[in-house]
């Protein structure tokens, strides 16, 4: 075999490629089970993150609104979108599972840790109390996010089907026609339906957020326990600074709520999403 080595190096040395056995191939049959996914065994020593808060909604739903006004919050940290969840770890070698195997860990298991160590992070250099996650595709992985965090938050964020559908559209109008955005939209609507049916949690709806929230806001701090904080209510507030009359100065912008869109009548209303209208109550 030494010999096989030595040839092996002189080809990366000149040519840059060296000569690998082909392995077996695995059938289907062998392929390697997917790992179990469980709840952490020690939540103590597993989970450095306590009581994080999901907010699970369909894309164009006002996720971005509602996030920006949970952030001004003193004691909540609600980033950009993190896609944690997409986040795998592998092992390279046989050795590696077996090892950790030997201290109890399978693959779901580490990724639910490196999960955990992310968001954890994050908290920690906002200086604030609770985590607050947003991604829409969250909750086509509800289960798997329940089971990684036992005593996980969720807020579940609702918007007329319809108005989902014509946001999803006009966001990249040359990407998807009005019915594919619909068909596409609907997607991300099942999901957090059959989230809601399964997990406890509460809902608001970007309705009822854009026309009263300060009454919305304080719904959802008492459901996570928390005082409520005016400054929600100026979620964009912060320090600009504006030139004029020859010299800079300080400003304070701050974000307001816009009214939401008139809904659409009942004709308007592509027919696929019908269903998904009466069962959120939007449609009788």
């Amino acid at each position: 075999m030494n010999w096989q080595r030595k040839m092996n190096k002189a080809l990366v040395r000149f040519t840059g490629f060296q000569i690998e056995r082909v392995g077996k191939a695995v059938s289907g049959a062998e392929a390697p089970p997917v790992p179990e996914v469980r709840p952490p065994v020690d939540p103590q020593t597993d989970r450095l993150l306590q009581s994080p808060v999901f907010l699970l909604s369909p894309v164009r739903s006002g996720s971005t609104l509602l996030r920006s006004m949970l952030n001004a919050h003193p004691a909540l940290h609600a980033p950009h979108e993190l896609h944690v969840r997409r986040l795998r770890v592998q092992f390279d070698t046989a050795l590696a599972g077996r090892a950790m195997a030997a201290l109890g860990h399978n693959q779901a298991d580490l990724e639910h840790l490196l999960w955990d160590r992310v968001l954890h992070r994050e908290l920690v250099r906002s200086g604030k109390q609770f985590i607050v996650d947003k991604t829409p595709a969250n909750a086509f992985a509800f289960q798997r996010i329940a089971t990684c965090w036992p005593d996980a938050r969720f807020v579940f964020l609702l918007r007329h089907p319809a108005s989902i559908a014509t946001s999803w559209h006009e966001a990249s109008p040359g990407r998807r026609t009005p019915e594919e955005a619909a068909l596409d939209a609907l997607r991300y609507m099942k999901a957090v339906q059959r989230a809601r049916s399964a997990l406890p949690g509460l809902t608001v709806r970007y309705e009822e957020l854009s026309a009263e929230p300060e009454r919305v806001t304080r719904e959802i701090c008492a459901f996570l326990d928390l005082a409520w904080e005016p400054r929600m209510l100026t979620y964009g507030e912060q320090r600009v600074l504006e030139k004029g009359l020859g010299d800079w100065r300080d400003k304070i912008r701050s974000g307001t709520v816009q009214p939401a869109r008139a809904l659409p009548p009942e004709e308007e209303i592509p027919d696929v999403l019908k269903p998904i209208c009466r069962t959120w109550g939007y449609l009788t």
